[in-house]
């Protein structure tokens, strides 16, 4: 699957995030051994993935089901909300239309259902006609341009929406 535009905007920010950083250590003479690659793999882990490819083939839309997709979707300050843990997607999803105020997301080879408090800590809007696209269900709607849409967002959140890494 070759990604669309909009599925390369959180990558092509990932991109940009290791060219400066790059950049910036070359100007101040302090690159040492720092490569291009290297960089990469930083930005990737800074924003819950373990490495560059990593962080490729999840917001690409190159994933697929049972495969670890990082703690992207997961923020900080977020551990004492209430939320609902499923080890099998078709679980969470009976649960999800019980409660038609929440939001399923992936993390690593789980998901969880949250509530708008949750996604306003990821530093995107719960509002955002994107999620209705989705049914809110990050997990179904993996790949599609209403993820990658919600994903160049959560990408552009605030350094400290994302897990300490």
């Amino acid at each position: 699957m070759t990604p669309d535009r909009a599925s390369s905007a959180a990558l092509d920010e990932l991109r940009i995030r290791a060219r400066v950083r790059l950049n910036r250590a070359r100007r101040e003479d302090t690159a040492g051994s720092l490569r291009l690659a290297d960089a990469l793999h930083d930005a990737a882990r800074a924003v819950g993935f373990m490495h560059w490819e990593h962080a490729r083939r999840v917001l690409g839309g190159l994933a697929v089901a049972g495969e670890d997709w990082g703690d992207f979707w997961h923020a900080p300050r977020t551990g004492i909300l209430l939320n609902h843990w499923f080890a099998r997607h078709d679980e969470a999803v009976a649960v999800l239309r019980a409660d038609i105020s929440g939001y399923l997301l992936p993390y690593r080879r789980q998901c969880f259902i949250v509530q708008d408090h949750f996604v306003r800590e990821l530093g995107v809007d719960p509002d955002d006609p994107a999620w209705a696209a989705l049914g809110r269900d990050l997990v179904a709607g993996y790949g599609t341009p209403a993820w990658q849409t919600l994903a160049a967002r959560r990408i552009r959140a605030p350094q400290s929406a994302f897990s300490s890494r």
